[in-house]
């Protein structure tokens, strides 16, 4: 008997929850067998995407053509290594490890999942940055957005002479841009999870985000239930994933989880000084949440929100979404800090159908 034998199942399993990584611990199931037993009940898993891109891609795809493409190449490679490990996975069909719910069916005890793309969904004008929070259930439930045009660094406390003159129609049609693409990333996103949270009843927390820190989408254990009580589209892997190779279908309710009837809280800064001295160009906070419509015998009698709360006291309302903003980017360094200031500005109502 060496010192592994001697290690308890229950330590070893901590040390596999502390490592999380699925591709470190697929290869850990190659080391024993003790070990190919004890992976799968892993409980907290953190999947990463590889940076590979797809021979396939070029400078036409779209966006989220691009970003299922290097989906589909990353959880490949991942799986192609399992099989190699374990023959049941040989008799399967090559097509079904194009998705990141195959890579995940050798776990059994998902608690706590998080999966890290290799980046942002966006593509900005040079300079510009914009950083989303979405937290789901069956569909949106909130959205807080914070963006801005350009960052400059100063050491005057005078404010840079290009932020003089703006085109504030031109703004605001940049500010509508930013939320709309957002939520198109985040409901992109939460597509992608459907097939996970089907197959996995067990998981009680599921974060999706990237490396460069664009986005992140949280479902807390209520919001997947919520999901799965709703009931999960059944369609194939294969013609699920051949529509993305295809092409990005904006039309198609099978691209991406469809955004709700919305209203937007807007705040716009025309320029915005950090602690660190630099200026940052349009600052822009968005909270955005859905609106439905308590109708009786067909007639509109209140507007709710997606708990069915009254929502006709504005005072109250603007405390939720500035709650909301701050906790979204309460541990985001310069963003949080332009965050706080944002929350004391005026505050612009907008509406948006669903999309």
């Amino acid at each position: 008997m060496d010192g592994f034998d001697r290690i308890p199942d229950p330590l070893i399993l901590f040390i596999f929850n502390s490592l999380s990584d699925v591709k470190t611990l697929i290869r850990c199931r190659a080391v024993s067998k003790r070990f190919n037993s004890l992976v799968p009940q892993t409980e907290s898993l953190l999947l990463k995407v590889d940076c590979v891109i797809s021979p396939e891609s070029d400078e036409s795809d779209t966006p989220f053509l691009h970003f299922f493409k290097t989906i589909v190449k990353s959880v490949h490679n991942l799986v192609s290594l399992s099989a190699k490990t374990h023959p049941e996975l040989q008799n399967r069909p090559a097509r079904s490890q194009n998705s990141p719910g195959q890579i995940l069916r050798g776990f059994e005890r998902i608690r706590d999942l998080v999966i890290e793309l290799p980046a942002g969904d966006l593509k900005l004008d040079r300079n510009a940055v914009v950083k989303w929070r979405a937290e789901f259930g069956k569909t949106l439930k909130n959205c807080v957005i914070f963006a801005f045009r350009d960052v400059k660094p100063s050491t005057s406390t005078q404010i840079p002479a290009e932020f003089a003159d703006l085109d504030f129609a031109g703004g605001l049609k940049l500010r509508v841009v930013w939320t709309i693409s957002a939520l198109i990333a985040a409901s992109a996103r939460h597509y992608l999870l459907r097939e996970v949270v089907e197959e996995h009843e067990e998981i009680e927390k599921l974060v999706v985000t990237d490396k460069e820190g664009e986005g992140t989408l949280v479902m807390n254990k209520e919001g997947l239930a919520e999901l799965r009580a709703a009931g999960v589209a059944q369609v194939s892997e294969h013609k699920e994933w051949a529509a993305h190779y295809r092409g990005w279908d904006q039309e198609s309710n099978g691209s991406r989880t469809m955004v709700p009837s919305v209203r937007m809280r807007m705040r716009h800064v025309a320029k915005t000084e950090l602690k660190s001295g630099a200026w940052l160009d349009g600052a822009t906070l968005v909270v955005v949440r859905p609106t439905t419509i308590m109708c009786k015998d067909g007639v509109a009698e209140v507007e709710v929100d997606e708990e069915g709360q009254r929502v006709d006291d504005v005072e109250e309302d603007v405390a939720g979404d500035v709650n909301l903003a701050l906790m979204a980017f309460e541990n985001d360094g310069a963003c949080g800090e332009a965050v706080q200031a944002l929350v004391k500005t005026r505050s612009y109502h907008l509406e948006m159908n669903s999309f």
